[in-house]
C-alpha cells in the first residue's frame, strides 16, 4: 500500500480484515498506517468528489497506471481488465439518494491486488452500501474477493427485484392493451423498454467482463478470483436471460399497440371515406343549382327549391345503392 500518505482523502468508508479472520477493524480518514499494517487485507471506498483521491492512489505500490486510470476515469460502461496481475474494472450500480432509492445507474469503479481491495465512486451507490452494512455483520470474510463478489450480488439482488417490478408493470399494460376498449399505452410502455435495453447492455458488458476474468492464465489472476469471476458470470447470465425475455415482451406490446392504433384508424377512414362517397353526389347537384346562369331549372317554378332537395336526397339514395351493390359495406 501507500508508503508515504498517513491520511486518506476522500475516504468514505475503510475496513482492515485480519489474516487470521474475526471481525474487519473500521479505518478512519486518519488511519493510513493502519491501514498498511502487514497481514490480512484492506478495503478502501473513496470518493471521487475529492481532487487528493488520485494522488494517494498513485501512491499504492503495485498499482499499475491501468488500474489508476480506472479507478479515478469517467468511464460509462462496464468493463473489467487484467494488468500486471491487478484485476480492475467498472461496474453499473443504482444511484442512492438520501432519502430514496432510484432507477438511475450509476459506476463502481474497483481494483484488486495483494492485500487489498480499491473502489471509488462520483455519486453514492446502493449496492455498494449494503455491502458495506453486510461486512459489518458479517462472520469470516477471507479474501479480496470476497468483498468484491459480496458487491455484486448486492446489485444482481437489487436488479432481480427491478424485473419483478418491470413485469409487474408489463402486467398492467398487457391488460390495457388486450383489453376491448381501445387505449394508447405507448407513452408508459417507452420507459419501460428504454431502462430494460439500458440493464440488458450493461449486463451483457459485465458479463464479457468476468467471462474474461475466469478464462485468464493462472499466471494472471489467483484461483479465488476466478472461481468468483465464474460464480458471478453465471448469475448475471441468468438475470440477463430475464432481462432480455422482458426486452422481447415488451416489444410484442409494442407491436400489438401499433396494430390496433393502426385499425382504428384504417377504421376511422373508412368511414370519412364513405361519407365522402355519400355526400359527393349532392355536392355535385347544389354546385349546378349554384351556378347562377341562364336556363337553370326549377329557377321560375314554385317549389323549386325542394325540388333541387329531392334531386340531392335521390343522388345520396343512388350512391349508396352503388356501394351496397360493390360490396362496401
Amino acid at each position: 500500500m501507500n508508503k508515504v500518505a498517513r491520511e486518506i482523502p476522500g475516504l468514505v468508508w475503510g475496513y482492515r480484515f485480519p489474516a487470521e479472520g474475526g471481525a474487519p477493524e473500521t479505518l478512519g480518514a486518519v488511519d493510513g498506517e493502519r491501514a498498511l499494517a502487514d497481514g490480512g487485507f484492506v478495503w478502501l471506498h473513496l470518493a471521487l468528489s475529492d481532487a487528493r483521491v488520485p494522488g494517494f492512489l498513485s501512491g499504492i505500490d503495485g498499482l499499475p497506471a491501468a488500474a489508476l486510470q480506472t479507478l479515478t476515469g469517467r468511464d460509462d460502461h462496464p468493463v473489467t481488465e487484467i494488468d500486471d496481475g491487478i484485476v480492475h474494472g467498472v461496474l453499473v450500480d443504482f444511484q442512492r439518494e438520501f432519502d430514496q432509492e432510484t432507477r438511475e445507474f450509476g459506476w463502481l469503479r474497483f481494483a484488486i491486488g495483494p492485500g487489498f481491495i480499491l473502489t471509488t465512486r462520483l455519486h453514492p451507490l446502493r449496492s455498494v452500501d449494503r455491502a458495506r452494512s453486510a461486512v459489518a455483520h458479517a462472520g469470516r470474510i477471507g479474501r479480496t474477493s470476497d468483498v468484491l463478489e459480496l458487491i455484486v450480488m448486492e446489485f444482481v439482488r437489487a436488479l432481480t427485484g427491478l424485473v419483478g417490478e418491470m413485469t409487474d408493470e408489463l402486467n398492467l399494460i398487457e391488460d390495457y392493451v388486450y383489453d376491448d376498449a381501445p387505449r394508447d399505452e405507448r407513452r408508459r410502455l417507452g420507459p419501460v423498454r428504454r431502462l430494460l435495453a439500458r440493464m440488458h447492455r450493461h449486463l451483457r458488458a459485465m458479463l464479457s467482463g468476468f467471462r474474461k476474468t475466469e478464462i485468464a492464465d493462472p499466471g494472471e489472476v489467483a484461483a479465488p478470483v476466478r472461481d468468483m469471476a465464474e460464480r458471478l458470470a453465471d448469475r448475471i447470465e441468468r438475470v440477463n436471460r430475464d432481462v432480455f425475455a422482458l426486452q422481447e415482451r415488451a416489444r410484442l406490446l409494442h407491436e400489438e399497440i401499433d396494430s390496433k392504433i393502426s385499425a382504428e384508424t384504417n377504421r376511422h377512414l373508412y368511414i370519412l371515406s364513405v361519407m365522402t362517397a355519400f355526400m359527393l353526389p349532392p355536392t355535385l347537384v347544389a354546385g349546378i343549382f349554384g351556378m347562377n346562369t341562364a336556363d337553370l331549372p326549377f329557377l321560375h317554378e314554385p317549389g323549386g327549391t325542394w325540388y333541387a332537395v329531392g334531386l340531392c336526397a335521390m343522388s345520396i339514395a343512388l350512391a349508396w345503392a352503388l356501394l351496397r351493390r360493390i360490396g362496401i359495406f
